[in-house]
């Protein structure tokens, strides 16, 4: 699954969080934490970090009590007739379900949740029927159990239940999904979420990942409404009780999970094509779009192949359909052969759509195919090991991507957009290892964030370089072929690639996943004759500085080296297996440079003696480093001066450094961080010197770039003129303000319309300095939109308006009738990062508007990204405990881990604040006297 879109254009959003799982919040809540716990919490508040000996445990919530359901009768075949009522927004639903009694019983026990049993009976094979006596619904564990008058014996049988449920609002389970026709009317389809535990919302069932089943499923529906299913039509007849429906009846699965059934019914037009090995691949948009499925099918069609040959496993359905949903929580979720997507995530206009939402696309589209094979093909056996389906999917999806598309220069963007947001959240003493132990399903909410997908895709990047791509696949094959159709666990991945590759695979991974957090290596190096000798000591980097805990915890650290000499290729790789190590790299001359981490593959960070560090600052100038390595050594940089480690002020003098730079992704990388530091320095009073660096930096790019593209230019050069554009805009930069000005002014009139990359720069600028009347017409252009990317390019960026009285109009819009309820956090997390009044303004409103929320997002995912978007900007130190008190009196719990995050991140804000700003003053006063006046 990918997690939904949230704040930044398209691709920072692929800095995922997760998906739409919900916290079961029904019934008691836990028991609170003991005084003595409390106490060691405040202590660690106040000390602004969480006390080392304390131990990842301390951070975790306390668990909820959690049985899996009973083995002593399991599911062969559910045959499932629903018939959704699209008026009254409620369902009935008969399910005959062919069971297997593996220990005699008197009772039934099933998941089930909002739903309401008629009758329910079992009939042994060749026996009479037996009448259930009895539903005692568990609500607060969503299970229900069967009573039976007599003893089911050992053996099968079928087990059928009549029952009715409602089609909910709250984009989980079996729920309704409003749209709008070309006419203007608002309908509603019925649409599916099972992911992790939500079909029991849609029929009871044994909804556990490893309790798998074939499935018959029928749909009784409005003759004039498409009906899809995971499996083509097989039958379609009118219904005997009212002439104006049908029932559509689909082929049996395979044998699958109950997360991965779907249906869906409503008004949509579809393109189709085959795929090179006959499989009929569709794209299904909203009615009159169908135009704008062309490059999602393009993109699919090459995608079923490539994952073919990489696995050497064919895909199994006989058909595929990608579909876009209006009320979608997730970015997408990969029912098997009915993969449903937000229509950003699938949807793409040849006029209106910019160049980072077709790669947006390219790249949900490579998730979620993936996953029709690792994940649905293969499943996790619990949801504990979860974290590889979507980290392997996560990693997966930029190989397809940079297969289909090798001008997107992808993976140096993975390190960017995956890679290093993955290592800001784990280098938090709130973090967690990959892989938790989950008991109760509600724990899922709780690890699904940058770790378990982009630490989670990281990592499997480092394996697969450390292994090798031919040995890599070779283990992939045998896993999957070994466990079809069946359940697996994290080990016995582990042990195909060791069988694969002779390595030793779960020894090292073992160091990845089940311990939080990260390496930082410290290197120095000495000249003897004509070798370099390197020192190298690893110790666990943490953000609040050099880490003092007592037992540090070691990797096994696959380590590559290379030197000036040949910059692309690895002069030595190693397994650092100690905390501390010596290596002789023969000949390298004394004006060579020599660099760790070639490619920015392992995932840690380095630290470098200022000698060394001194000699790789000229690769940057002259682009001798590699992309990939530029951005990666300004990241460690600026990562080590965050956590006081180094000079924050050092840092800003390797930026300028970035003079000549053409890579669009280490200009993304160097945007983000100059943003998080004019964030904190908005605390302060001299903001403006900040912007005016900003504008140096990125003015003489801007130049080069020009307002519009020029012959043979490609993707990149779109992305970046965007970046750079919106950087200056933002920053004041007079000649971007004023051309935006007169841009947005032609757009407007209709006199010429902008392209769709320049959209998003010139609606921030104008936004950002522009009145009420700007507002207004920007209002005005998102009721006007008929494509949703174009809503939600809008809804981004409302936030950039500083007048407090517009912040207030904004946050009043963000809860209206024309947002979609996924999108209402764009549109908050906006304020909160528009400016310190609109972080203020938007915290505010979350309070005073919490109930609302909380309803709307109930637990899942969204309540975790509104709570981080909103929150995580502040620096100073009382208002952490502001945010933790008010969630103490408002509990969150599946964003329990989130709040504590934000917590940790208000607090180093605040200590960053306090240790550097003055010299980072000093700095900017001091290069300011310097430069030339005009």
């Amino acid at each position: 699954m990918w997690l939904a879109a949230a704040v930044a254009a398209p691709l920072s959003l692929a800095r995922r969080l997760p998906c739409s799982r919900r916290l079961r919040f029904l019934g008691p809540p836990p028991p609170p934490p003991s005084p003595l716990v409390l106490l060691l919490r405040r202590l660690s508040l106040c000390l602004g970090r969480r006390l080392h000996s304390l131990g990842p445990a301390a951070a975790m919530p306390e668990k909820r009590p959690f049985e899996r359901l009973p083995a002593d009768v399991s599911p062969i075949n559910y045959s499932l007739c629903l018939k959704p009522d699209l008026l009254d927004f409620t369902f009935e639903g008969k399910l005959e379900a062919a069971a297997q009694v593996r220990q005699a019983t008197n009772q039934i026990v099933m998941n089930c949740a909002d739903i309401d049993i008629i009758t329910a009976s079992y009939a042994p094979e060749g026996d009479e029927e037996i009448h259930a006596t009895g539903f005692n619904y568990q609500n607060e564990d969503e299970k229900v159990t069967l009573s039976f008058p007599s003893t089911l014996q050992t053996g099968t049988g079928t087990l059928k239940i009549d029952f009715v449920g409602e089609l909910n609002d709250k984009m989980k389970g079996f729920y309704r999904s409003k749209y709008t026709t070309p006419s203007g009317e608002v309908r509603y389809a019925a649409v599916t979420q099972f992911e992790a535990t939500d079909a029991r919302r849609a029929f009871p069932c044994w909804d556990e990942p490893a309790i798998k089943a074939t499935f018959d499923i029928s749909l009784v529906v409005p003759k004039d409404r498409v009906a899809l299913s995971n499996m083509n039509v097989i039958d379609r007849k009118p219904y005997p009780d009212d002439e104006n429906l049908v029932e559509v009846k689909f082929a049996r699965t395979p044998v699958m999970s109950t997360y991965l059934v779907a249906f869906v019914v409503g008004e949509y037009d579809f393109v189709e094509t085959r795929s090179k090995d006959g499989v009929c691949v569709r794209v299904y948009t909203p009615v009159g779009k169908a135009e704008q499925g062309k490059f999602a099918l393009e993109v699919a069609a090459k995608t079923l192949p490539f994952y073919k040959d990489y696995f050497s496993v064919p895909y199994p359905l006989p058909k595929i359909d990608l579909i876009a949903i209006a009320d979608f929580a997730a970015g997408a979720m990969e029912n098997w052969g009915l993969v449903t997507y937000r229509e950003t995530a699938l949807l793409i206009d040849p006029k209106n759509s910019c160049s980072s939402s077709r790669q947006w696309v390219a790249l949900v589209v490579g998730h979620e195919l993936a996953h029709q094979w690792f994940g649905n093909l293969v499943t996790m056996e619990w949801w504990t090991h979860l974290w590889l389906n979507e980290g392997f999917a996560s990693w997966i999806e930029y190989l397809c991507v940079d297969h289909c598309f090798p001008e997107y220069d992808i993976w140096t963007q993975f390190v960017s957009a995956d890679y290093t947001r993955a290592q800001e959240l784990d280098a938090l003493d709130n973090s967690h290892p990959i892989e938790v132990s989950v008991g109760h399903p509600s724990e899922v909410d709780e690890i699904f964030d940058a770790i378990s997908y982009s630490k989670g895709a990281s990592v499997i990047r480092m394996l697969h370089d450390y292994i090798g791509d031919k040995d890599f696949k070779k283990g992939m094959n045998i896993y999957l072929t070994k466990f079809q159709q069946k359940n697996a666990a994290t080990e016995d991945l582990w042990e195909s690639l060791e069988n694969a590759s002779g390595k030793p695979i779960a020894a090292v991974m073992s160091t990845w996943t089940k311990q939080m957090g990260f390496p930082l290596i410290y290197v120095e190096a000495e000249q003897v004759e004509d070798d370099r000798v390197l020192k190298l000591s690893q110790r666990k980097f943490s953000a609040s500085g050099p880490y003092s805990g007592e037992d540090c915890p070691q990797w096994m650290v696959p380590i590559t080296i290379s030197t000036s000499d040949e910059p692309n290729e690895a002069k030595l790789k190693i397994l650092m297996e100690k905390p501390e190590m010596s290596v002789v790299l023969k000949n390298v001359k004394p004006d060579q440079w020599v660099k760790l981490n070639l490619g920015t593959v392992g995932f840690y960070r380095t630290q470098y003696s200022s000698a060394m560090l001194e000699s790789l600052l000229p690769g940057i100038r002259d682009l001798s480093l590699p992309p990939v390595d530029r951005l990666g050594l300004q990241n460690d940089l600026f990562s080590l001066a965050r956590a006081g480690i180094i000079s924050t002020v050092d840092v800003l003098k390797v930026m300028e450094a970035f003079v000549n730079e053409p890579n669009y992704t280490v200009w993304s990388d160097l945007s983000c961080n100059l943003g998080i530091l004019s964030t904190l320095l908005s605390h302060t009073d001299f903001y403006e010197e900040i912007q005016l660096f900003v504008k140096d930096v990125f003015s003489p790019i801007g130049e080069r770039l020009g307002w519009d593209p020029k012959p043979g230019e490609g993707h990149l050069d779109a992305l970046l003129r965007g970046l750079v554009l919106g950087k200056l805009g933002k920053s004041g930069h007079k000649p971007t303000l004023e051309e935006a000005r007169r841009r947005f002014k032609d757009h407007v009139d209709g006199k010429q319309i902008l392209s769709a990359d320049l959209r998003s720069p010139v609606y921030l600028t104008v936004l950002k300095h522009g009145d009420s009347a700007t507002l207004d017409i920007m209002l005005k252009l998102h009721k006007e939109a008929d494509m949703q990317e174009e809503k939600n390019r809008i809804e981004r960026v409302l936030g950039a308006t500083s007048p407090p009285e517009l912040i207030q109009k904004v946050l009043t819009f963000a809860l209206s009738e024309e947002v979609r309820p996924q999108d209402t956090v764009s549109v908050i997390g906006g304020v909160a990062g528009g400016s310190k009044q609109g972080r203020k303004a938007a915290w505010k409103f979350i309070k005073d508007n919490w109930e609302e929320l909380y309803n709307r997002y109930q637990g899942g995912f969204l309540i975790s990204r509104l709570i981080k978007l909103s929150v995580e900007g502040f620096a100073v130190d009382k208002m952490a405990g502001e945010v933790k008190a008010f969630f103490e009196s408002h509990p969150a719990p599946s964003a329990e881990r989130t709040i504590q995050q934000c917590c940790e991140n208000i607090l180093l804000n605040a200590a960053w604040l306090k240790r550097d700003a003055e010299s980072i003053h000093q700095y900017l006063l001091e290069r300011k006297a310097s430069q030339p006046t005009v």
